[in-house]
């Protein structure tokens, strides 16, 4: 599963711009699936039946996309000014590289340098409106050769393994729940199961709502990764979910809270699997799971995550002793969900 996620992190999905993701699952998905559709938001739905149907769907769910950019001005010196596309913290951002439009053209993301600034402009932190990217150009008409007004601008930032297990990557939000449902569809389940793969999540979920109205699943999983907290800065006391846990499991959330019964059942089926596995402590954040369970009669979802260090920024760090956690309650989730009808 490493290696599928590696090939989906080098990738740009920034909301909007999924293609390049949604080519790459449906390439590594294509020879299990039984069947694929890809509706007019641009969610990836495959089918992978099992030996037997279920009573009623089940949809498994993660998001393609990436938090980036948008280009919204150039200006006449050939400099992309830029909005968010998704949550994005521009104290992390000044320096880092980008690739800029369908070009990919090499960019930074630029400030005006400290020896230009005054006193009064050093003890405030940087807005987008002061932030731009530099792709070398010198004129807006040169810059219009390699992207336009519209097109996405995403981090590039290369995949490296480093310390105990750890992964520093673009995108592991949420390249790894992908990851994880590419492996599930090509080892197999016992009963037939939906598996979306969804567009625009960091800016809405407008792509789970779509795919959940058409499957009307009676069961659902939703795959992240979630903010870990195990930094420094964070006290003891306020740290959601720490890497070296294990996957973590929601209770609630800003869109969700999720059927006690139904998540006990599971996580003690878990603990008698020997899953490693954390709750997680807080309710900030939502996932595809808050339009889910709306979705027909109502779904009753199981929220899983990876616990992941730096989320919405260039360098996400996964522990990947987490991710195959992640990947066993999935397993097992996938499995004994429909028990509880």
């Amino acid at each position: 599963m490493k290696e599928i996620l590696k090939q989906l992190c080098a990738k740009n999905g920034v909301p909007g711009y999924e293609d390049e993701v949604r080519e790459c699952i449906r390439q590594m998905v294509e020879p299990y699936a039984d069947e694929i559709i890809e509706d007019h938001l641009g969610n990836l739905l495959v089918l992978k039946k099992g030996k037997q149907p279920r009573k009623a769907p089940m949809m498994v769910c993660a998001h393609m996309d990436e938090v980036g950019f948008l280009i919204s001005r150039i200006t006449s010196d050939g400099m992309f000014k830029i909005v968010p596309s998704g949550g994005i913290d521009p104290r992390v951002l000044v320096g880092r590289r980008m690739e800029v439009g369908p070009q990919k053209v090499p960019g930074v993301i630029s400030l005006k340098a400290i020896h230009l600034t005054t006193p009064e402009e050093r003890k405030v932190a940087p807005g987008f409106d002061t932030l731009y990217i530099d792709i070398g150009a010198s004129s807006r008409k040169e810059a219009e050769q390699y992207a336009r007004v519209g097109d996405y601008a995403a981090f590039d930032s290369r995949w490296v393994e480093f310390g105990e297990d750890r992964i520093r990557s673009k995108a592991i939000d949420d390249r790894i729940g992908c990851a994880v449902m590419v492996q599930l569809i090509r080892e197999g389940v016992e009963k037939d199961t939906w598996f979306a793969f969804a567009v625009g999540e960091e800016i809405g979920s407008r792509g789970a709502q779509a795919a959940a109205s058409r499957i009307k699943p009676r069961w659902g999983l939703v795959i992240e990764g979630t903010t870990a907290a195990d930094i420094p800065g964070v006290r003891e006391h306020e740290r959601s979910c720490f890497q070296g846990g294990g996957a973590v499991v929601s209770l609630a959330d800003r869109g969700s809270v999720y059927n006690r019964e139904f998540v006990r059942r599971l996580t003690g089926k878990a603990d008698e699997a020997g899953i490693r596995w954390q709750y997680r402590a807080s309710m900030n954040g939502s996932t595809d799971a808050g339009v889910m369970h709306q979705a027909g009669e109502g779904a009753q979802v199981f929220g899983l995550a990876a616990p992941v260090r730096y989320i919405h920024s260039a360098s996400n760090v996964l522990h990947w002793p987490d991710a195959e956690e992640v990947l066993k309650m999935a397993r097992l989730v996938v499995k004994e969900a429909e028990c509880d009808d």
